[in-house]
């Protein structure tokens, strides 16, 4: 092909360009507007309690997502050493998602129960006491901290104008569903769980006399990779699919 023609006329290849990309974009583009969803329907997930909220907002003002992924490949190494490849129904409620593009450390996407809450906060206050070869810094701030969650309902709101489908009730009952998550004693526990199934609720950071930074992102640590429960997931089954 006699492409001299457009590498010598510099605007007429550039506006080759455009349609090139403009074809693309809309193949890739276009079908989506006459599928049901691009997001399988995944039996367990929710979106997360107002402690894992917070949590999750924690991990992402300490830039924690810079070493850690949460996506497992379905490749065979990457499925033997982390467990099940990620679903897209896993990050439905993650703004932004958390997907990272590195690891220095491991991918945290089924860490949830892997290891204890003691191990975690070793880990956080010092990395090194728990993995030698850790170059990860300390947080050990965040069981100092007491943990500010004043606004937790006006975040919630903020992430359901973005689609994630919390109810009145739930953003109403924020402040004390926060409390009752890292207080097994506190009043409203059992209506706690009837709006959050298979939470966990317990003092995270082992510290009873308040609620910290440590206590939230433990509380979302534990979570990641527990809602579905792999051992009965099928991709094929009709409440996986739309």
């Amino acid at each position: 092909m006699n492409h001299g023609f457009f590498e010598r006329n510099s605007f007429i290849l550039l506006f080759g360009i455009l349609i090139v990309v403009a074809i693309g974009g809309a193949v890739e583009i276009a079908p989506l507007f006459w599928v049901n969803g691009t997001i399988e329907k995944v039996s367990g997930m929710r979106p997360y309690t107002p402690l894992e909220l917070a949590g999750r907002d924690i991990y992402v003002r300490e830039g924690c997502y810079l070493c850690h992924s949460q996506m497992i490949r379905s490749l065979r190494d990457e499925v033997e050493r982390y467990g099940h490849y990620s679903l897209a129904a896993e990050s439905m409620y993650d703004h932004p998602f958390q997907w990272g593009s590195e690891r220095t450390g491991p991918d945290l996407a089924r860490v949830g129960g892997k290891y204890s809450d003691e191990w975690q906060r070793a880990h956080l206050a010092d990395p090194r006491s728990v993995v030698p070869e850790s170059i990860m810094p300390p947080y050990a701030f965040l069981e100092k901290t007491p943990l500010d969650y004043r606004d937790i309902a006006d975040v919630m709101r903020a992430n359901k104008a973005v689609g994630v489908p919390y109810t009145k009730e739930q953003i109403d009952a924020a402040v004390a569903d926060l409390r009752a998550q890292a207080d097994p004693n506190a009043d409203g526990v059992d209506d706690f769980r009837k709006r959050y199934p298979k939470a966990q609720v317990r003092d995270f950071d082992g510290n009873p006399n308040q609620i910290t930074e440590a206590d939230a992102l433990i509380a979302y640590l534990q979570m990641l990779g527990t809602l579905v429960d792999f051992k009965t997931y099928h991709a094929d089954a009709p409440e996986n699919r739309r």
